[in-house]
Formats: C-alpha cells, sequence, structure tokens
C-alpha cells in the first residue's frame, strides 16, 4: 500500500507542476484551483499517507488503508476533472462530478484519521 500510495503522489507532483509551468508560460490561470488540489491531495496528502502506511504497515494492510487508498484514487480524478469543467464552462452540471469526488476524498481523509487511532501507536 505505501509504494503504490507513493509512486502515484509522485505522479500528481508531476502533474501538479507541469499544470504550474503551463500556466506560468500561458499566464492563463484559469485551473490554479485544480493545480492547487493536485498538489495538495493529490501529492502531499498521498505521499504522507504512504509514508504512515510505510511506518505502520498494518495499518496500510487493512481494509481502512485499503479503503482509504481507493476513495482517494477515485475521488482526486473525478473531484479534478468536475472542478476543471466547472471552471471552463461554468456548466453547473459538473457540480455532481466535484461534489461527489470531493466526498470520496473526504471519507477516505476520515478512513485515514480512524485508522491512525487504531493501528499508529
Amino acid at each position: 500500500m505505501a509504494r503504490r500510495m507513493i509512486v502515484w503522489s509522485a505522479l500528481y507532483f508531476v502533474i501538479g507542476v507541469v499544470m504550474g509551468m503551463a500556466m506560468s508560460i500561458s499566464k492563463v490561470y484559469t485551473f490554479s484551483p485544480v493545480h492547487a488540489h493536485i498538489n495538495l491531495l493529490g501529492w502531499v496528502s498521498m505521499a504522507i499517507g504512504g509514508i504512515l502506511y510505510q511506518l505502520f504497515p498494518a495499518a496500510g494492510n487493512s481494509l481502512l488503508g485499503e479503503t482509504h487508498y481507493w476513495l482517494h484514487m477515485s475521488g482526486i480524478p473525478l473531484m479534478m476533472a468536475g472542478l476543471a469543467g466547472l471552471l471552463y464552462t461554468e456548466n453547473p452540471g459538473f457540480i455532481i462530478a466535484t461534489s461527489l469526488g470531493g466526498t470520496f476524498v473526504v471519507v477516505g481523509a476520515i478512513l485515514l484519521f480512524i485508522n491512525a487511532i487504531r493501528y499508529m501507536k
């Protein structure tokens, strides 16, 4: 689990810095919120989760750890696609994807918290 989270977090880091570079070059900052969320939720949060699961393997190998991983991994792309669509088109239909993805990430974060209490003593 730890390796998967850290590898995926590194990919999100690449996506985030490429987005930042593209926005700087183009001087179009429409997707700044997407860039910020990819860096925070994708790179930082997943890296920290991966490090915690490396330090506490029982937490990473638990059902809570696995569920946290999958909620995070499905929630981030869904939320970011919805947010990008909302920012680009202002179509309120994208609120559904943004909200659903955000809910997945929040529930995943709560599971990480419960997992920390349970296994990280």
